[in-house]
């Protein structure tokens, strides 16, 4: 069975917006779809999304599915976000705001509802070189706080190295698109991230926790801290499919498919894109990265020692 990923530019992981559980979901769905059918995406076409298949990966009544994707309509309409990334013209960073939709409908006899991404959405979903971050569909499956998922992402962007960098309250307010909402720190706190937080740790493949940073009494913000959840059982299985008696730390007896899947891992891009300039070939084909991964693993590969190689086989 095919893993369901959903993969955004790390400029759409750190923007600013607040979307209800059922809008982010729509968009999951819509962005699973979007990288399936590329060519009509890059056209600006009409992705489909049908209750069935609501209900099927989110584990609710098709009924049910059905008027919750209704609801949703209006609101992803209006909706909006902020976010940062780097003008290529100029290299400077700049600051932009777009909608997240053109269009957005639903068709009852159909049981589905359409919509085309806003342009700039575009690029963000499907044209992606390094920096981006990836995960399965199911891992945010079971989250019902909106502030969860939004904060799921966000932490799991650090992957590689399993903490955060320190994020302002202000900060963070803003990417879970907080307005006037749980201004006290109290209320912030059971709310919105210690409910995040516990959700976070019952329903994916990460468990989490955060330290405060203050300034005499005043909370300024967090560093969250994470590791994740091993499947010993599965990670077996992968390695004595392959050669469970070959060192964990070499390529012995690993194919040029196994490497390719290795070097395609997102902790293994993360782990080593600073092996490669941003702006070679390496740095903005993600194929040209695998050939350059392949080839530098076949000749050195005590040179990728941050972990096992055959754990990235696991993704």
């Amino acid at each position: 069975m095919n893993k369901q990923l959903v993969t955004k530019d790390n400029s759409l992981i750190g923007a600013s917006y607040s979307l209800s559980v059922v809008e982010q979901r729509l968009i999951f769905l819509a962005i699973i779809e979007a990288r399936e059918q590329k060519t009509l995406i890059e056209a600006g076409g009409l992705l489909r999304i049908y209750a069935q298949s609501y209900a099927k990966q989110f584990d609710v009544e098709k009924h049910t599915s059905y008027e919750a994707m209704k609801r949703a309509v209006e609101g992803l309409y209006e909706a909006g976000f902020a976010y940062s990334k780097v003008d290529e013209r100029s290299g400077k960073i700049g600051h932009y705001k777009s909608r997240w939709v053109d269009k957005i409908g639903y068709i009852d006899d159909l049981g589905c509802v359409e919509l085309v991404f806003a342009s700039d959405v575009i690029p963000l979903i499907t044209r992606l070189e390094a920096r981006y971050t990836e995960y399965e569909l199911k891992q945010v499956v079971g989250l019902q706080s909106e502030y969860a998922i939004r904060l799921y992402e966000l932490i799991i962007q650090w992957r590689s190295v399993g903490k955060t960098n320190p994020i302002s309250l202000t900060e963070l307010r803003e990417k879970l698109g907080l307005v006037d909402e749980y201004n006290r720190i109290e209320a912030f706190k059971r709310r919105v991230l210690d409910l995040a937080v516990k959700q976070i740790n019952e329903h994916t493949d990460i468990t989490v926790e955060y330290e405060q940073h203050k300034n005499g009494r005043v909370i300024t913000g967090f560093t969250f801290r994470f590791k994740v959840k091993k499947d010993k059982k599965k990670i077996g299985a992968e390695v004595a499919g392959d050669d469970a008696n070959n060192d964990m730390y070499t390529i012995e007896g690993l194919n040029d498919n196994q490497l390719g899947r290795i070097a395609r891992n997102p902790s293994f891009v993360a782990d080593y894109n600073e092996l490669v300039s941003s702006t070679s070939p390496a740095g903005q084909d993600m194929k040209v990265w695998e050939v350059e991964m392949i080839k530098r693993l076949k000749e050195d590969a005590l040179q990728f020692k941050k972990r096992p190689i055959r754990e990235y086989l696991v993704y």
